[in-house]
């Protein structure tokens, strides 16, 4: 598990709340704003994007992607976090 980062164990590691989408691992101020200007200024809001895709990552990270311009490597990160998510929280 030391592949993830200390912003990911974070993240997964106490239930949710009103955290910001800055708070997903891989997303950064700059992807955070792209996806707060589309009204994905939650983190819980990008969760049910995840949860409408069926918590596919691969689907959820293209849509990460044409959404905000994430690249392979955050849009994985992103993903892998909401998974680790639900799977403790859900």
């Amino acid at each position: 598990m030391s592949t993830t980062s200390q912003k990911h164990r974070d993240f997964v590691a106490e239930p949710m709340g009103d955290k910001p989408v800055t708070a997903l691992s891989g997303i950064g101020e700059v992807l955070g704003k792209k996806l707060e200007d589309q009204g994905f200024d939650k983190a819980f809001v990008v969760l049910g994007q995840f949860l409408l895709l069926r918590k596919d990552g691969e689907l959820f990270t293209e849509w990460l992607k044409d959404t905000c311009g994430a690249n392979a490597k955050q849009a994985g990160s992103c993903s892998q976090c909401l998974k680790e998510w639900c799977d403790a929280f859900l």
